[in-house]
């Protein structure tokens, strides 16, 4: 097969990374998105609001998880509760890989943040100033030591690179031709409209911005950070596409790899590089998404949300007089209808005062619900170690063994 892309030794004109989006039958790239988001959009009614919150949280925590997992630096999830409580390990890698994690969630907050108060929707967070922000934010958490990398060189908080690199067979552009690359970008990315072509545009951009490699390290992390970010309209952050990536690492990286393919043929778009590889990882990344959100619809059927609650307390009623079943049903209405007050749960159960109020006691210890206040109304909660029987293979290293602490 005759490769027509350019052979060049640096990148130095935006030219040479056309084409940035898929430009044929993109009726059929459409098609694949509608599922996902029609879906994305219905789980946002599938639960309280409370629940809906304690999600968010969960997949936050899911996010750094995996993202970090992705760059060799994860630690197990426990550890990552345990810092968001300041607890930290004694050991100095540990330690290290929790700071990292919660610099993580910091940052994603702190975006999101951004996002509301902005009022920026997919256009203006696939911008490279948000790009940039994102890897200032991430990286500005972090004390120097904990940005210092194997080879010595301290990670500067949302600068571009100021030399030459080479990342595996590939040769990202030049130092000096970074501004050039970022603003072909923005023109390219900022006028995205509409949701057919919204998860195409959003997957287009997070290859095309780790293509450009603008900073010395943190690239993966910075353009992930975006990529939620730029999903985030539909996500509202109650799906995690690391999650996706991360669970076949190797073939994430290896579709990335592709679509850095230069120009195959004559029916292989008319840029530098492959139109083709593009569009498959494109429809990789959409595909991802969508099993995302297919899992987490499955889980929010009414009827087997139900009863993985009744199950639930079923088992720990096994160790524990409090886990009476006559808890289920207020846990389901807590998790699917909204908050309820103390007294509003305690009737519920049907149980006498005092017993019901010590069942209350022992949900909220077990964090299975979760109050503002000793006295405020109560919401349901995902914790880590209820997780394998309430969303199984959502997080299943949450229930791994933890051989690090």
């Amino acid at each position: 097969m005759s490769v027509k892309g350019e052979t060049i030794s640096s990148y130095t004109e935006p030219h040479q990374f056309e084409p940035l989006l898929p430009q044929r039958d993109l009726a059929a790239l459409a098609a694949r998105t509608r599922p996902v988001v029609e879906q994305a959009l219905e789980l946002r009614k599938a639960l309280s609001p409370g629940a809906l919150a304690s999600l968010r949280e969960l997949v936050r925590a899911m996010n750094s998880y995996y993202s970090n997992t992705i760059e060799g630096q994860g630690t197990h999830p426990a550890n990552i509760a345990r810092a968001l409580r300041a607890e930290f390990s004694d050991r100095p890698d540990v330690a290290q890989r929790q700071r990292i994690a919660l610099a993580h969630i910091a940052a994603e907050r702190e975006l999101e943040r951004r996002i509301a108060a902005e009022g920026l929707q997919e256009g203006a967070v696939l911008s490279s100033d948000f790009l940039l922000a994102a890897h200032r934010s991430l990286y500005g958490q972090l004390a120097e030591a904990d940005r210092r990398t194997e080879d010595g060189h301290v990670v500067i908080p949302g600068e571009l690179r100021s030399e030459d690199v080479a990342v595996g067979r590939h040769q990202p552009p030049a130092h000096a031709a970074l501004p050039r690359f970022l603003a072909r970008m923005d023109e390219v990315y900022a006028s995205v409209q509409g949701l057919d072509p919204v998860l195409c545009t959003i997957a287009a951009a997070h290859h095309r911005a780790a293509w450009v490699h603008p900073f010395r390290d943190g690239n993966g992390r910075a353009c992930r950070l975006q990529t939620h970010c730029a999903l985030y309209p539909l996500s509202q952050g109650l799906w995690s596409v690391n999650r996706g990536l991360a669970r076949d690492r190797e073939r994430y990286y290896a579709m990335l790899d592709n679509a850095d393919m230069a120009r195959q043929d004559d029916l292989d778009g008319r840029g530098n590089l492959s139109e083709r590889a593009l569009r498959e990882w494109c429809e990789y990344f959409i595909d991802v998404c969508a099993d995302q959100v297919r899992y987490l619809a499955q889980m929010f059927e009414l009827e087997g949300l139900k009863g993985r609650i009744a199950d639930l307390v079923h088992l720990r009623g096994r160790k524990n007089k409090a886990y009476h079943e006559s808890l289920a049903m207020p846990l389901y209405v807590t998790a699917t209808v909204g908050p309820l007050t103390r007294g509003e749960f305690q009737r519920m159960t049907g149980m006498p005062e005092r017993t019901a109020r010590r069942a209350l006691g022992q949900l909220l210890k077990d964090e299975l619900l979760a109050s503002e206040s000793d006295k405020a109304p109560v919401s349901f909660n995902f914790p880590l170690d209820a997780l394998n029987i309430l969303l199984p293979n959502l997080y299943p290293e949450a229930a791994a063994t933890n051989w690090e602490f």
